[in-house]
């Protein structure tokens, strides 16, 4: 269990918070490139970390994200005009570049300097992939650009999307370090979902209930290793990284794509779900992109807004004859669904204070311990780790080891992400 204020620590994201201080020296996903397809498309709502901003795309293709509201009246930037340029406010006219920078106010005169004095807060924001990425830090700290593997590699190899959690982003990063869970919540999809079906690795999931937790320390934040009996005296091992401070990659299965999702704060209760599929030496085939578009895997069916269409509003859809029948453990279809439903409801944020740890939880107990370390330390001036390219080129592993291999051993380089090289799988 959790202190209150410890609790209050780790969930609360907002300007000028030890957390939300950590987060803004992060890279961190705000929108999928889709939402912005075009030059002069209409402006995106953004709110990250408790901070409601706009984004838009210009006639010349630059991204810009920015403040919300207009300086001069506080309109919502939403409502503007994007032209030649720039975002023209339209209650009056105000017209602002992607910097933020207010380039036109049609009331003063040509010969005033008004505009070079009105500037509204605005971010950098770059396109990797078919992601948008922001850093919402000091400029003076500001890391490389991210090298997530994922968003290196060539065109049609990845796929990422986006669902709204309704619940405080640290119970949903809690849940994708947690592989004990999947034998009993994800079991009736390991063998039906095309994302997941026919590799080796499945039998032990099913065969062995009661994994062994072992979680050491890597540079960029946690190895969080399950253990599973395997034929011949030897183990199965599934090692998911978490990299400070909410990125988690899910082991593979067979020659399927790698899943792996970042957990972004939206507010203290709220978060997206950036959730990505990729294969490091192949093309996704058509059948994997459609399953991934029409809810299979890490990902969900969701409406206009990114919201699952199975929501807290109609109990998820469960199916509770389908539950009795063990179709789905839980009666709510889909694996990011199964897991999102029981996130949000342990409410908006979790009371931690409650919950009773027992040892295959170490790997939770571990990441909020070394997440309340780096925001302390940054708050002394320590600045973290995560942010450099040597902690983003990871991957997650699923191999068999004999019995008295350590994992650490065993895995060797198979964590690093090498372009074109193959991903260690079971």
């Amino acid at each position: 269990m959790l202190r209150p204020d410890i609790n209050d620590l780790l969930s609360q994201t907002g300007p000028g918070t030890p957390m939300g201080d950590l987060f803004r020296r992060y890279w961190q996903p705000v929108l999928l490139a889709e939402e912005l397809p075009s030059d002069d498309c209409p402006p995106v709502r953004v709110k990250i970390l408790s901070e409601r901003l706009i984004a838009f795309r210009d006639s010349d293709g630059r991204y810009g994200l920015m403040d919300e509201f207009c300086a001069h009246r506080g309109v919502s930037l939403w409502f503007a005009r994007n032209e030649q340029g720039g975002l023209r406010c339209p209650y009056h006219g105000w017209k602002y570049d992607v910097t933020g920078q207010a380039i036109e106010v049609p009331s003063e005169p040509e010969t005033s300097s008004f505009c070079a004095n009105v500037k509204l807060k605005s971010y950098p924001i770059v396109k990797l992939g078919d992601l948008l990425f922001a850093y919402l830090g000091d400029p003076e700290r500001q890391p490389p650009l991210p090298e997530w593997e994922p968003y290196t590699v060539p065109e049609g190899q990845a796929f990422t999307s986006k669902r709204l959690q309704e619940c405080n982003w640290l119970q949903a990063l809690e849940g994708g370090i947690d592989s004990s869970h999947v034998s009993f919540l994800h079991s009736g999809n390991l063998e039906s979902d095309p994302l997941f079906k026919g590799a080796k690795g499945n039998q032990y999931n099913r065969g062995d209930l009661m994994p062994s937790f072992e979680v050491v320390d890597y540079e960029g934040g946690l190895l969080v290793a399950a253990r599973r009996n395997a034929e011949q005296g030897h183990y199965y091992w599934r090692v998911t990284p978490w990299v400070l401070p909410n990125f988690t990659m899910v082991p593979p299965r067979g020659d399927h794509p790698v899943h792996g999702h970042f957990w972004v704060p939206i507010d203290d209760e709220n978060c997206w779900a950036y959730s990505f599929d990729y294969h490091p030496t192949r093309q996704l085939t058509e059948q994997e992109v459609t399953a991934m578009r029409a809810g299979m895997g890490v990902h969900s069916e969701n409406d206009d807004a990114y919201r699952p269409l199975a929501n807290k509003d109609n109990d998820y859809l469960m199916d509770r004859d389908a539950q009795r029948r063990g179709v789905t453990y839980s009666g709510i279809k889909g694996i990011a669904l199964q897991d999102s439903s029981l996130q949000e409801s342990m409410g908006p944020v979790v009371d931690r204070t409650k919950e009773r740890l027992v040892a295959t939880d170490a790997g939770i107990i571990k990441a909020r311990q070394k997440l309340r370390k780096a925001a302390m330390a940054l708050q002394e001036g320590v600045e973290p780790v995560g942010n450099r390219a040597k902690d983003q080129r990871v991957r997650s592993v699923a191999i068999v080891l004999p019995a008295d291999q350590s994992f650490v051993e065993g895995i060797g380089d198979a964590m690093i992400a090498r372009p074109g090289v193959p991903q260690t799988t079971v």
